[in-house]
């Protein structure tokens, strides 16, 4: 675990390298409908952040671009950033493809400051699915900080650690160490969203942070946390106990107790 652990940022890069164009295919994403429509956001993730129109913000570890350029569909001057050179140059020609306003950068998420030269922000957005890939969360909350400009906010929506060390079949099992933090090695082809495809780089290294943790963190970094909020609902299939709702909804079964299995943060810079 040791050398996979040393050799993480190579294993996972090569990995989302590999996954973009199967991504960009797969009926999970659905671009079609997305090229018709560019809103990916979540519900409470555009209430929880408000009215962007005409202001700044940069986007961490983005992927191939959607939810960044949902950002910039609502008005926001936008910045993506991403460790992947194909997710980037896929985000940069789906923003090409839609008219849309924004700028995409390859780098590592905890050289975003120098790779956008000592700009700051207005808001700092990072979402599901991105802290997990992180070895070192203070780092990251420092870099965020680093990059907001006064009185500008960080928010973060991510996918609850809790819900993670439930059992997989009926989700009312704690099975899993939850302030083992990692590192853990994964492997396995396929990916989330699709996962019948054939793939080569299959080795990951992944860390399961505590929420006190990630809240620690962004408290460490000097930022005003103005809530920390908790959701009953996720947006894909976690584990087979859930059950999908109105669009892509997944929460437990009806009667179960209910856990959580999201959260979102939002902290300014004062």
């Amino acid at each position: 675990m040791a050398d996979l652990a040393g050799r993480w940022r190579e294993l996972n890069k090569a990995y989302w390298n590999e996954r973009v164009p199967i991504h960009l295919g797969a009926a999970f994403y659905d671009m079609e409908g997305f090229r018709a429509r560019p809103d990916s956001l979540k519900d409470f993730e555009t209430a929880e952040v408000g009215d962007v129109r005409g202001k700044s913000l940069i986007h961490l570890q983005c992927h191939f671009g959607r939810d960044t350029l949902s950002w910039a569909a609502r008005g926001a001057q936008v910045t993506g950033l991403d460790f992947s050179p194909p997710a980037i140059k896929a985000a940069s020609r789906l923003a090409t493809e839609l008219g849309i306003d924004a700028r995409f950068l390859t780098a590592d998420v905890y050289d975003a400051v120098s790779a956008v030269e000592g700009e700051t922000f207005d808001i700092v957005y990072a979402s599901f699915g991105a802290l997990n890939w992180l070895p070192d969360i203070s780092r990251w909350a420092s870099v965020a900080a680093e990059l907001l400009a006064p009185a500008g906010c960080l928010y973060l929506a991510e996918f609850h650690p809790f819900s993670f060390v439930l059992d997989d079949e009926t989700g009312s099992t704690v099975t899993h160490d939850y302030f083992d933090e990692g590192p853990e090695a994964s492997g396995g082809p396929g990916t989330y969203a699709d996962e019948a495809a054939m793939t080569e780089h299959d080795e990951t290294v992944e860390w399961r942070h505590s929420l006190s943790t990630v809240v620690s963190a962004i408290a460490g970094a000097g930022l005003r946390i103005r809530f920390l909020r908790e959701h009953d609902h996720t947006f894909y299939l976690q584990r087979q106990s859930l059950e999908r709702h109105d669009g892509e909804i997944y929460r437990h079964p009806e009667g179960a107790p209910r856990i959580p299995l999201t959260y979102s943060i939002r902290a300014e810079k004062t």
